[in-house]
């Protein structure tokens, strides 16, 4: 079975991009997005800090547990699979793992500081969500510092980035 690796990080940090350069340096890869999966809710979504909490909760569970069958299945076929999605606790990190027992689980934790998540925030086209979500960066730091491999990208290209992550790779290993 191939490796599933966790891209992990506040908004702007750089996850889909650099897990899709990731994706591009194996010979089968796969690119499994988590803000995607949660688009695929077409009535009755339920975003990240709406209403009903409760049904919140449940929409970020079934997210993960379909993000983790999509990455077993490509897994099972030898592909490296790259998820990105934001996880802010050790809780969070327990319930992938309870999803892809049986799996080589790697997570990297994109950690640039929130000044260069919100800048890169503003030059994306397609959604600027940073600012509402900046504060997570110190939820992220006090719970997951020092689980699986940390990277400050801040002044590292997409492509060093991902030359820095293959070569301390099995810093990732969960």
């Amino acid at each position: 079975m191939s490796e599933i690796w966790i891209i992990n990080g506040i908004p702007g940090a750089g996850k889909s991009t650099l897990a899709r350069a990731m994706a591009s340096r194996f010979r089968r890869a796969v690119h499994v997005e988590g803000d995607r999966l949660q688009d695929f809710i077409v009535s009755g979504s339920v975003p990240l800090g709406a209403f009903p909490q409760t049904e919140e909760r449940r929409q970020i569970q079934l997210n993960v547990r379909n993000q983790c069958l999509l990455a077993r299945s490509f897994a099972e076929e030898n592909f490296a699979v790259m998820i990105d999605y934001v996880l802010v606790n050790r809780a969070r990190v327990e319930e992938y793992r309870e999803h892809l027992k049986a799996c080589d689980v790697r997570l990297v934790t994109l950690a640039p500081g929130v000044q260069t998540a919100l800048q890169r925030d503003r030059t994306r086209s397609e959604k600027h969500v940073a600012a509402a979500w900046a504060h997570l960066n110190e939820t992220l730091n006090a719970e997951l510092r020092g689980l699986g491999l940390w990277i400050d990208n801040s002044s590292l290209t997409v492509d060093q980035t991902v030359d820095r992550i293959l070569a301390d790779s099995d810093q990732a290993r969960l």
